[in-house]
């Protein structure tokens, strides 16, 4: 299970995981609005991470991001990682 901080949103952190194909599974943000963010995991379930970034990077709310836009930049960072890693 991976964890992000957020940053400038009302949800603190995510957790989240990534299949050895690239598959994001099991979203949890921590805070925020229930009901959107359980929305939100359910629909990026078993997506590719490439396609979660592209549809949710650059979504704003309140300030310069939002709970999606932060969700990509965890995805960013965990692809980062593993790029660093090999």
């Amino acid at each position: 299970m991976q964890t992000y901080i957020n940053k400038g949103t009302c949800s603190r952190q995510i957790l989240f995981d990534v299949t050895d194909d690239m598959r994001v599974t099991n979203v949890k943000f921590i805070g925020g609005c229930s009901g959107n963010l359980q929305g939100v995991s359910r629909l990026v379930e078993g997506k590719n991470i490439d396609e979660v970034i592209s549809l949710l990077q650059g979504i704003k709310c309140k300030g310069n991001t939002s709970c999606p836009d932060q969700l990509a930049c965890a995805l960013i960072a965990y692809k980062k990682k593993q790029e660093n890693k090999n």
